[in-house]
């Protein structure tokens, strides 16, 4: 299928991209960043812009940059046009070394490479890893607007099925991971590896938290969790067609536990290592 009718606009710089949101605003246009959600969605009509703003040649937009804090931890920043690949493929240290292993769950090769961190948080699936890992570790969203730059944290930014706290004429510059987590792991179940998760589940030991995804509308934060059985009777689901609330309860509770057995290991790798 092809796309509906759009035109084009090729943003120099993030000011530029804000102002074309900002002009066109009547006419629903949508930020051009990897493409690998926006592009199939218009292929299928399930989106229409009237307008595509592309930021892919945004200068600095792209990278990783690690830094200290006041407080001597390790801050890890990514800009938003950074890719799931060069993620996957970075040294990150046992920090947010949980970034890089959660990337084996984006998709396929192709995706991955072209498939950015900001579009990912954009689209805001509730299935999606950077999503669960934004809430997991308490992330924060820079984001550029007319009025400049503001922050947001995740546990904020989603607000229901491909619905964020972002403004239209918004434009995601980076993601923010300043609290370490040396202890913690994703793990997911799809029917056909690559395929979109029916349960997802992240677990950091040092808080104690669980993130849940495919359970609900938005990433499902729970802290101080309780054990695997208790996480997942406590999940108000329904049935759905080809997939019964019982079966994804299972799958909660065994990814809950898995999540955790992952978590644990690293932390003995690393510290064997």
């Amino acid at each position: 299928m092809k796309p509906a009718t759009f035109t084009y606009h090729r943003a120099s710089s993030v000011r530029d991209a804000v102002g074309l949101l900002s002009e066109l605003a009547e006419e629903e246009p949508k930020l051009l960043a990897g493409g690998q959600s926006l592009v199939a969605m218009m292929n299928y009509r399930m989106a229409r812009p009237g307008h595509l703003v592309d930021i892919t040649h945004v200068p600095g937009l792209a990278g990783i940059r690690r830094s200290t804090g006041d407080d001597g931890r390790a801050i890890l920043r990514i800009g938003a046009l950074t890719t799931h690949r060069a993620v996957e493929k970075a040294d990150l240290g046992p920090e947010f070394a949980v970034l890089s292993r959660a990337m084996r769950w984006v998709g396929h090769l192709p995706i991955r490479t072209r498939g950015t961190v900001g579009g990912s948080i954009a689209h805001a699936d509730a299935t999606a890893e950077w999503c669960l890992l934004a809430v997991l570790l308490d992330a924060r969203i820079v984001a550029e607007g007319p009025a400049g730059r503001r922050e947001i944290g995740a546990g904020e930014f989603f607000l229901g099925p491909f619905t964020t706290a972002l403004e239209p004429d918004e434009v995601i510059v980076e993601i923010v991971f300043d609290r370490p987590a040396p202890r913690a792991a994703l793990t997911e179940y799809a029917d056909r590896r690559g395929d979109f998760a029916v349960v997802a589940a992240g677990a950091d030991l040092d808080t104690g938290s669980v993130v849940l995804g495919g359970v609900a509308t938005v990433p499902q934060l729970v802290r101080a969790a309780g054990t695997p059985d208790e996480i997942a009777d406590a999940l108000d689901l329904r049935d759905e067609p080809g997939v019964p609330a019982a079966y994804r309860r299972g799958l909660a509770r065994t990814l809950v536990a898995r999540a955790r057995a992952e978590a644990a290991a690293t932390t003995e790798e690393d510290s064997n290592g």
